[in-house]
């Protein structure tokens, strides 16, 4: 049996059936296990993936460049379902730089070649406010303000070191469509691909701000430089195991130092113009829609929102997995009372097979979904996830008590001996102004500090 001590590094020798390296034409900003999971999937399977290249980069960090790099960006996806793995050999990456290699990517970013920029930097990279709009308080965005003001001012042949780089997405992707702008490059489509609702309308609003406060030509061109599609993403990508290499060298005979697990399931719905072309994604299944709001606001709601509230009550019942809160009869009818309410406030798109969907992929027990991995910053995550739901019940009448359940275990986890009303203030004015959704809040949180059950304090009417 080939063992991780015995076998050859991976390397893009590997794909046998792929004479040549597609050309760059997509710029990744955020090369991460999700990335590589889902946007590098279907462009590695659409029929014209022979065309479409990836060049990515990472965030501050170059780990996950300089390792992926080592193999020739080649990796393995091991798609995990609820009795055995699938092993597949992914090659749509043929570059992966570290995030500091501000030259690198300037100079790939204004290629003409380039036709769409994708991005998975998190809900928080964007550096909105609670408004969705540029917050100019953060002192990053100040920074980058003023090292785009001095770039512009240099000229054509100024770019930043990796010292003095741009800290924030925003000033990275202006820094590039200010390059492009100089090299007269077509227009280029920015496709964000994080949980946030009308994550498109929300970058092209932020970018608008930035280049007004950097200056009043560039922000006149961004319109015709740039589109900005919306997406809607799913696919559960857990954090990898130190056993899961040795599985790929037995599996595959190959050494794959930074391989992928995901689950079988994976869906992209994406709302938007293309001004230079895009992948043949919907052959690998994508949706293009013309209105994607019910559809992020799904999986927004369902699906990240149950996990939001998994990770703090399976947490403090002791759980470390998805599969494990999932499998907990408290934890399970506290996620289908946020089903149900979110549900309610679904018409247009159809939801019960979809929540049938989802309880099969959170009860996979062999995707190993940590708690403490999904809790990374869920004050964000409950302010997008949970609070439309909350506000949606109320203003119809109902007592919105799952959400108040998601918001009380998260102050207990998160946050213990913090007033639930400042809590709810940060997270939504309305929702602190609102005395019985407040005072719903409070008794959840009374019952669990008295060891009481509490999943189910109130009832919905």
């Amino acid at each position: 049996m080939t063992t991780a001590s015995t076998a050859p590094l991976l390397s893009h020798h590997a794909l046998s059936d792929q004479e040549s390296v597609p050309p760059v034409r997509i710029v990744h900003l955020g090369l991460g296990a999700f990335h590589r999971s889902h946007q590098a999937w279907y462009t590695a399977h659409a029929a014209d993936a022979d065309q479409w290249g990836i060049a990515a980069f990472t965030g501050r960090r170059p780990d996950a460049a300089e390792v992926l790099a080592a193999q020739g960006c080649v990796y393995t996806l091991i798609e995990r379902g609820p009795a055995e793995d699938r092993f597949e050999l992914i090659g749509s990456i043929v570059r992966a730089s570290a995030g500091d290699d501000i030259a690198g990517f300037v100079a790939t970013f204004a290629s003409p070649e380039v036709a769409v920029v994708t991005l998975t930097v998190t809900e928080a990279g964007y550096r909105v406010d609670a408004g969705g709009e540029l917050d100019l308080d953060d002192p990053d965005i100040q920074s980058d303000i003023r090292l785009l003001r001095g770039v512009i001012e240099q000229g054509k042949s100024a770019t930043p070191s990796a010292v003095d780089g741009p800290r924030t997405v925003g000033g990275r992707l202006l820094l590039g469509l200010h390059a492009r702008r100089l090299a007269g490059a077509p227009p280029i489509a920015i496709v964000p691909c994080d949980n946030l609702p009308e994550n498109g309308p929300l970058v092209r609003r932020a970018l608008d701000r930035l280049a007004r406060e950097v200056d009043a030509d560039l922000a006149e061109w961004l319109p015709r430089g740039a589109s900005f599609v919306s997406t809607s993403v799913d696919r559960i990508t857990p954090r990898l195991d130190p056993e899961d290499r040795a599985l790929v060298a037995a599996a595959t005979g190959w050494f794959d130092e930074t391989p992928v697990v995901t689950e079988p399931f994976a869906d992209w719905v994406l709302a938007g113009d293309f001004p230079s072309g895009r992948p043949q994604w919907e052959t690998a299944g994508a949706r293009f829609v013309d209105d994607i709001t019910p559809w992020e606001a799904r999986k927004l709601w369902m699906l990240n929102g149950a996990h939001t509230l998994l990770a703090s009550s399976g947490r403090l019942r002791g759980h470390a997995t998805v599969a494990e809160a999932f499998a907990d009869p408290v934890c399970r009818d506290q996620v289908d009372e946020l089903w149900e309410e979110a549900a309610r406030n679904l018409p247009t798109v159809e939801t019960v097979t979809y929540c049938h969907a989802l309880a099969e992929r959170f009860a996979n027990p062999r995707i190993v979904h940590r708690l403490a991995q999904i809790g990374e910053g869920s004050r964000t995550k409950l302010r997008l996830r949970i609070v439309p739901i909350a506000l949606a019940e109320r203003a119809a009448g109902r007592s919105a008590v799952g959400c108040a359940t998601a918001v009380a275990v998260w102050i207990r986890q998160e946050a213990p001996g913090v007033d639930p009303r400042a809590v709810l203030r940060e997270l939504a004015p309305e929702l602190a102004d609102d005395d019985e959704f407040a005072t719903t809040v409070h008794t959840i949180l009374s019952a669990m500090e008295a060891d009481r059950t509490p999943e189910r304090v109130g009832t919905n009417r």
